[in-house]
């Protein structure tokens, strides 16, 4: 696929781009890379969108592998190219079984999934699929991951769907050629 949304030259970016392309470089991702190319496009949305992603990736609730994991389960569900291959390698660094990641790739439903990863998949899907989730799965993850957990998957989840979407609308390429990519899911 061309990558419809190409990176900017500086003398391209209108200067309001070019301030939120040196803002979002200041901070932890250190430059404009993956979604932030497409959404340079929208300074303003993607300011205010990569402080949100910035808190969900460095500063969440959830724990590190958790917070990995949610990603891949988004990426596959969304078949977002990009995203699983950066995350992929975080999330095994973090302490996600590789078994689970290789399910999650093949797209099933991974067994051997730690108490807390079940639970934010099943989570996930539930919300996904019902467009909410029924009292027993919501009293479970405030038992697990408390009220700030819950709320910060909730936005974790719907952050890298908008990012996958993002993604997937302006075809930016993976960056890792060295993780194998999602196959797509049969229509």
């Amino acid at each position: 696929m061309n990558d419809r949304m190409p990176p900017l030259s500086a003398a391209e970016m209108s200067e309001e781009q070019n301030k939120a392309a040196a803002e979002l470089a200041a901070g932890p991702r250190g430059g404009v890379h993956g979604p932030f190319i497409a959404l340079l496009r929208s300074p303003e949305l993607m300011s205010r969108l990569q402080k949100v992603g910035e808190y969900l990736r460095y500063r969440s609730a959830l724990d590190a592998r958790l917070a990995e994991f949610v990603m891949l389960v988004v990426a596959r569900h969304w078949t977002q190219q990009f995203e699983w291959a950066v995350h992929y390698p975080l999330a095994l660094k973090a302490g996600l079984d590789p078994a689970v990641a290789t399910a999650l790739a093949e797209g099933r439903r991974p067994g051997g999934m730690r108490s807390d990863e079940a639970l934010a998949y099943e989570f996930c899907h539930e919300l996904w699929d019902r467009r909410g989730v029924c009292e027993a799965t919501f009293r479970h993850a405030v038992e697990v991951f408390g009220e700030r957990g819950l709320i910060d998957l909730v936005g974790l989840t719907g952050y890298f769907v908008t990012v996958s979407m993002v993604l997937n609308v302006a075809h930016t390429p993976s960056s890792e050629p060295s993780v194998v990519p999602l196959a797509p899911f049969p229509r």
